[in-house]
């Protein structure tokens, strides 16, 4: 007999529940409009303006705000492990995609932004919720008037690096000066 036909997989002993309160993004996103991505950054950070529901959904927060760098924190949770009891990939291409969205962010004035044009990420050693503090790191490489250029570093509590991260980014808005 296995292991699962030995234990009721479907028992309320094993059930978990987690609940997920975030404030409706429109307002926010016109809010931070009218700021530079530095200012929007920044005052999410600080708690002046709510974070995206994702962040709110993972777990996720922002630690560090400087131009052109941002660093994200999350404490991992097994409400994020996939069947093998490891963190989802998922999870390390949500907080790269962001921290390296967010550091373009920091370098943008009023009423420019980016969207993701394509993410590439390298899996480099697995996560778990014993893996401790998790950071993901976002550093433009590039800021271009129709393309940007990022890289994300993800690390695990030790500071192991965990996944590599390159993505491209689609500038939308009026055109930043290139750097």
């Amino acid at each position: 007999m296995s292991a699962a036909e030995t234990i009721d997989l479907f028992s309320p002993d094993l059930l978990r529940m987690r609940v997920v309160e975030w404030q409706a993004p429109g307002p926010a996103a016109k809010a931070a409009a009218a700021m530079s991505g530095m200012e929007a950054m920044c005052a999410i950070r600080d708690g002046r303006l709510p974070p995206p529901p994702m962040a709110r959904l993972i777990g996720f927060r922002m630690s560090l705000v400087e131009p052109e760098l941002i660093v994200m924190e999350l404490d991992p949770h097994e409400s994020l492990e996939n069947t093998i009891g490891l963190l989802h990939g998922a999870t390390a291409a949500a907080l790269l995609d962001t921290a390296m969205g967010c550091a373009i962010s920091t370098v943008l004035p009023a009423g420019q932004t980016s969207v993701t044009l394509d993410l590439k990420l390298a899996y480099l050693r697995p996560l778990s919720v014993r893996s401790g503090t998790i950071t993901a790191e976002g550093k433009v490489i590039k800021l271009g008037r129709q393309t940007s250029y990022a890289e994300g570093f993800i690390r695990d509590g030790k500071g192991n690096l965990a996944v590599h991260g390159t993505a491209t980014f689609s500038m939308i808005g009026t055109a930043p000066k290139p750097i």
